[in-house]
């Protein structure tokens, strides 16, 4: 009976000891690894959240978009035609520089930030290239106050100086001069047209997504326009007029 007595007692003086004077014990070792471990998962945890959370918010931001093209390709009223072509898939803008009137350079992409009706032709710009010219100023200014959205753009693809007559016509378009070249891998004409032939639509982000026929007149100006308004009723929730970043 001494004998138990004396080794309770034992046993409960160790019990009272602090743990660093018990000495090394796997239990000991156990507990202490227990709180690193639950902070290992509470990290990961937090990191998957913070993946999920900016994949929302990217989700958030390309909504508008997607939403306004869905709508336009996809769910269209019947008996509903374009009069331009779409393109399937749409070209970016390619990574080139092109160069003003003035010979300043700058980057295509620049032209980014506003729908764009486009035009191809000679620096000479024959009586087809003056009367797309004349169509892109009129177009842009039958869709009234939605026209600070639109830019008309004539892209010369030679160098061929450009007639002094013409100065005053081009006050409010973009001119640029692009090597035929880079033209050809993002534009292109509709088989056995060339692509001087056509005006093109451009989106905001840089995609060559609408070819109006060939030899447009004055009745066909008047369809394009239906298009054109379509599109911008379309992009209205998430386009402004403006670039990004300028006034």
């Amino acid at each position: 009976m001494s004998g138990s007595k004396s080794s309770d007692g034992s046993f409960a003086h160790a019990a009272s000891l602090p743990p660093e004077a018990q000495g090394d014990h796997p239990l000991g070792l156990t507990v202490h690894t227990l709180p690193e471990a639950a902070g290992a998962v509470a990290t990961a945890q937090r990191a998957r959240y913070g993946r999920w959370k900016m994949f929302g918010v990217l989700l958030i931001c390309a909504a508008p978009v997607v939403a306004s093209y869905f709508t336009y390709y996809v769910i269209r009223p019947e008996g509903r035609r374009n009069y331009g072509e779409l393109i399937n898939p749409q070209r970016t803008l390619p990574d080139a520089s092109a160069t003003a009137l003035d010979g300043k350079a700058l980057s295509l992409a620049s032209l980014k930030g506003q729908w764009l009706l486009v035009s191809v032709a000679s620096g000479a710009c024959e009586a087809a290239c003056q009367n797309h010219l004349y169509l892109q100023r009129q177009l842009r200014e039958s869709v009234g106050r939605e026209k600070d959205r639109v830019d008309w753009v004539w892209l010369v693809n030679d160098t061929a100086e450009v007639p002094a007559e013409l100065a005053p016509a081009l006050q409010k378009a973009t001119v640029l001069r692009v090597d035929a070249v880079t033209l050809d891998t993002w534009l292109a004409p509709a088989e056995g047209r060339q692509m001087a032939d056509h005006l093109y639509v451009v989106d905001p982000m840089g995609n060559w997504m609408m070819r109006f026929p060939a030899a447009m007149d004055t009745a066909g100006a008047a369809k394009a326009k239906r298009d054109l308004e379509r599109l911008l009723r379309a992009s209205s929730s998430w386009d402004e007029a403006g670039r990004p970043g300028q006034p």
